[in-house]
């Protein structure tokens, strides 16, 4: 019983990750999340 528990819990947080991934895609963070990224890659780098 215990062991099927934890597979309940564990599908559920991969639901609710899901479901905040999907509301972060639908926001449109993807693109902000990149320009950071590359903001300091090129900070790194020495170019920026």
């Amino acid at each position: 019983m215990k062991r099927n528990h934890r597979r309940w819990i564990w599908a559920g947080l991969a639901v609710l990750a899901l479901l905040f991934l999907a509301i972060g895609i639908a926001r449109g963070e993807v693109t902000t999340v990149f320009q950071k990224a590359v903001n300091i890659c090129m900070e790194c780098i020495g170019i920026g």
